[in-house]
């Protein structure tokens, strides 16, 4: 598909729910994960921890690897997917580079990491989810996943939960490990979420050429 074709298909609706579902995940990321020693795997654990270590906003991390991803991604999903994508990362990072601007609202929420990984959870999931099923991908690991789970023909959230392992065993350099149990919470609800938002509600516009 060519990108005049999938800029035609693209409604209003579709570009309200790609910019609400990662402005939704990027109130999330900064008032409940920064906030709370609970983190998340894949590109958002990455964006966490390279926040903390470094100093580098996520409203920054998040394009360089949705650049990366995308790339990789694009055979496999297509134009439609890559523009998609593209409204629902910009989004993400000027949603985050504006909220950050302000205090965080729930400091309170590190003495309650149970708490703190149900609220990320159903952040990431639901915003995450919104914009899976407007057929774009707000992080480079959003791509990833959408790619492989099409090509090797498993559920996406089997997709999430391994690369998300992956970063919350990288998490730990700065994250003790009791911190990290709950963040394994929170990554298999967020990806139960994703999934379930995969299958239900509004009509999916789905990827490809």
């Amino acid at each position: 598909m060519g990108f005049k074709k999938a800029l035609r298909e693209l409604s209003l609706f579709d570009v309200l729910l790609l910019v609400g579902g990662s402005a939704f995940l990027a109130f999330g990321l900064y008032h409940v994960h920064s906030v709370s020693g609970v983190t998340e795997g894949g590109v958002l654990g990455l964006n966490l921890l390279l926040n903390h270590h470094f100093g580098i906003s996520p409203s920054v991390t998040n394009i360089i690897f949705g650049i990366i991803f995308y790339t990789i991604g694009w055979r496999i999903l297509g134009t439609r997917f890559i523009l998609r994508s593209a409204i629902a990362a910009a989004s993400f990072s000027l949603s985050y580079a504006i909220i950050e601007q302000f205090p965080r609202l729930f400091e309170e929420l590190y003495t309650m990491p149970l708490l703190a990984s149900l609220l990320g959870a159903l952040f990431v999931g639901v915003g995450t989810g919104i914009c899976i099923r407007a057929g774009g991908a707000i992080c480079g690991d959003d791509a990833m996943a959408m790619a492989l789970s099409k090509w090797l023909g498993v559920k996406i959230q089997w997709v999430y939960l391994v690369s998300d392992l992956t970063v919350l065993g990288l998490s730990l350099t700065y994250i003790p490990l009791g911190r990290i149990i709950y963040s394994l919470l929170t990554v298999f609800i967020s990806g139960q979420i994703i999934g379930f938002i995969e299958r239900i509600g509004f009509p999916r516009h789905g990827v490809g050429k």
